[in-house]
């Protein structure tokens, strides 16, 4: 197939990016041409208030260029990640006119949510979903601004009235199913809603180590969950528990006595790093759309510990692949990091079933089926509504 893939990367990259540039690379290597459209927020540093709020709702450079794209190279599908700030909703009409089919991957709530993560003062909200997001203006939620959130809850407002969620999409990716049944009750059409995880390129599995320690990789930030953790590891033994990643709460997580930094870590380290622990933990506060720490966890034979809550829940399933605690919970959190490392013969035995799941569902192969699959329908649905 020719895929054109769309996506406003990140100031500082996540788990987004690094999924863009995995199913890139692995359509190219079963034999599809792809080809990218990309924009960076770093051009926000050159652009006014006024402009960029304009972009967000509606680019009209990303029109343009789409428009130029596509008449150029008629891709059988657009496949867009990210549309926030520049590329914008005008994405979607822009391929419509070009009567290209769009697929739109839901890798977090910003259609529910000017802020994406359904969390609000360390606590779920659900206060803007399916409703006009009037609440989060009044919070402030994005970025703690009220001026900022109103753009975006002004986008959302502008583009569901003019009907783009549910007329210039072919097909969304929702990552399981409690992200699907949250986009439903948000409005978008269920009909058009597929569901497909991310996917982990596994490295070959190392020769048997001693593990030691609780792992925590990713974003040093508060809905990950850090304070909560922080606060666990105090009852554990010293250096029992090691944070690698960076983020605004890097300086705290420095000056807490017993834990172990390790900065960021390349890919490879972090996969070496999860081989030779006991456990990798997944301390989340807000609802994870997916989860893909636990993913390359299950993929080095690690069992996870991670809170009940979003799609963690789904992920890891308790004591099988790994432990549930309470989101938030210090107690709780405690309790299960002090068994696992107590327990290594049943956490081993987790991480067998672990590296067993991820070879049903979250490899590379299964993967690329399954988003083949959903791009075939939506060109069947393109078919339907290019006609009307």
């Amino acid at each position: 197939m020719k895929v054109l893939v769309a996506h406003n990367a990140y100031q500082q990259r996540g788990g987004e990016d690094a999924v863009v540039e995995s199913e890139v690379a692995m359509l190219r290597e079963a034999g599809h041409e792809v080809r990218e459209y990309r924009r960076h927020n770093d051009e926000l540093a050159d652009m006014g208030k006024a402009s960029a709020a304009a972009d967000t709702m509606w680019s009209r450079r990303t029109t343009s260029d789409l428009r130029g794209l596509l008449a150029a190279w008629p891709a059988d599908v657009v496949h867009v990640h990210n549309t926030f700030p520049l590329l914008s909703p005008s994405l979607y009409w822009a391929a419509a006119s070009a009567r290209v089919p769009v697929v739109q991957t839901l890798h977090n709530f910003r259609l529910l949510c000017p802020q994406a993560m359904l969390l609000r003062e360390g606590r779920v909200c659900r206060d803007c979903v399916g409703r006009v997001p009037l609440p989060a203006v009044r919070h402030g939620c994005y970025r703690g601004s009220r001026a900022q959130t109103a753009v975006l809850a002004g986008m959302l407002v502008l583009h569901r009235g003019l009907g783009t969620w549910r007329r210039k999409v072919q097909r969304y990716v929702a990552l399981n199913d409690f992200c699907r049944d949250e986009f439903v009750r948000g409005g978008l059409p269920a009909e058009r809603i597929a569901v497909k995880p991310n996917f982990v390129n596994a490295p070959a599995l190392p020769s048997p180590v001693e593990r030691r320690g609780i792992l925590f990789v990713g974003r040093l930030s508060p809905e990950k969950g850090i304070a909560t953790l922080l606060s666990a590891a105090a009852t554990l033994p010293p250096g029992s528990l090691h944070l690698a990643g960076d983020g605004p709460e890097a300086a705290r997580v420095a000056e807490t006595p017993g834990v172990l930094t390790l900065g960021n870590l390349a890919t490879g380290a972090v996969a070496d790093a999860m081989a030779r622990a006991v456990a990798v933990v997944v301390p989340s506060i807000w609802p994870e759309a997916f989860g893909l720490v636990a993913v390359e966890a299950f993929a080095m034979a690690t069992p996870v510990i991670a809170s009940r809550i979003g799609a963690l829940t789904a992920i890891v399933e308790d004591g099988v692949t790994g432990l549930h605690a309470v989101a938030g919970d210090t107690v709780d959190l405690a309790a299960r990091l002090r068994w696992a490392l107590e327990h290594p013969a049943e956490m081993a035995r987790m991480g067998a079933a672990a590296r067993a799941r991820y070879e049903s569902l979250y490899t590379p192969q299964r993967n690329l089926a399954q988003l083949l699959n959903i791009y075939e329908q939506a060109v069947v649905q393109g078919s339907e509504d290019f006609l009307r």
